[in-house]
């Protein structure tokens, strides 16, 4: 994203605590009308960038702009920004609708703007029904749709979301995240969303930012992030990958070859234009990509190789396997269970092959 395209633009944003560097020298352009995601760990200083952006804390070094406006010495109330915390943070003696209004009553509106706002509001998010009751007589999921149309009222330019959906179950959260996306593409509000949730991160964004140690390791779409990590962390961090450390033996036209002390066969991959022959790389491959089959593939271009049944697991609607290769190295391969059946695939140490094409080979240099 180029900077004329850009809603929000964070140049060089350091924040320090004493020796700690909690966010380290920072640049990040964010489009307007984006759901975009700061993805990682506890403590890598996403909560603490996302607290910068609304003017909670303030940066030790860089400057933060919001539609064109530099914002970085603004404080909270001034910027055209709310915040949704992780814990809703609604006023239990307050119903649905007082709850909502609050902000505008603070305000000072008028009580026909602030009606009609509130109506408009309640509708959005969907508690109609439940308008006259306190938070104790609301479910989670409920207690949450009021906090964010408590967050939305204010018609902010930017909404910032702190872990939303880390307090409901994993059912309602997998709804609620479709609720979030309608709601942010009807008002087309800018949504910055701090998570380590890397499966509500790739749900919900349009782009993600994945986090480690204060500074950005990979920015791009759910697409890119998942399918083209850029370094081993972000590979580790985002899904599940097998991956393993070899060395560039070949490099062709359109493909290298990469020996590995792991594997019993040369692994072949799409050509890197950075990789060179002699090169130290990781391989990584996800197991949705890893095919089994009880007799030997006839493709002459998969990767495959003999190996065990060594554990599997049953999860409904896919199966999970630890497939034991011939020198004792453990891969794991997942298969869609797309035929209603009560008999395994395969079983406890059945022979089995494992294969992948060669397009699903990711290629890491080491130190990456």
């Amino acid at each position: 994203m180029n900077d004329e395209s850009s809603f929000i633009r964070i140049r060089g944003v350091s924040k320090h605590f004493g020796d700690f560097v909690a966010v380290d020298d920072v640049d990040l352009d964010i489009g307007k009308g984006e759901l975009f995601s700061i993805l990682g760990g506890s403590g890598c200083g996403k909560t603490t960038l996302l607290r910068m952006l609304a003017g909670f804390e303030t940066p030790t070094n860089g400057s933060i702009e919001i539609d064109g406006t530099d914002i970085t010495a603004v404080p909270p109330y001034e910027r055209p920004v709310n915040m949704m915390f992780q814990s809703y943070a609604v006023f239990p003696h307050m119903d649905v609708e007082k709850n909502v209004g609050y902000g505008l009553r603070k305000d000072g509106l008028d009580k026909g703007e602030i009606d009609s706002r509130v109506d408009d509001v309640i509708r959005l998010v969907q508690l109609e029904p439940f308008r006259s009751r306190k938070p104790d007589q609301l479910s989670g999921g409920q207690r949450q749709r009021v906090a964010l149309a408590r967050a939305l009222i204010k018609r902010p330019k930017v909404l910032l979301l702190d872990e939303p959906l880390a307090a409901l179950d994993k059912k309602l959260r997998e709804h609620t995240q479709f609720e979030l996306m309608n709601i942010q593409d009807e008002l087309g509000i800018t949504f910055v969303v701090v998570t380590h949730d890397q499966e509500e991160a790739m749900t919900l964004s349009t782009r993600i930012a994945v986090m480690e140690k204060g500074r950005f390791l990979q920015v791009g779409t759910p697409k890119e992030i998942y399918e083209y990590p850029k370094s081993r962390f972000v590979a580790d961090f985002v899904g599940t990958i097998n991956t393993f450390e070899g060395t560039v033996s070949e490099v062709g036209a359109e493909s290298i070859t990469v020996t590995c002390e792991e594997l019993p066969v040369p692994v072949t991959a799409l050509r890197n234009e950075d990789i060179s022959t002699g090169q130290k790389v990781c391989i990584a491959v996800r197991p949705e990509k890893i095919f089994i089959s009880r007799e030997q593939p006839d493709d002459d271009e998969s990767i495959a190789m003999p190996a065990v049944v060594d554990d599997l697991g049953y999860l409904g609607n896919r199966s999970l396997y630890r497939i034991r290769l011939a020198n004792g190295q453990i891969v794991q391969v997942s298969r869609q269970n797309r035929r209603r059946s009560a008999r395994r695939f395969v079983e406890w140490e059945d022979a089995v092959w494992v294969s992948w094409r060669p397009r699903s080979t990711v290629v890491i240099a080491s130190g990456d």
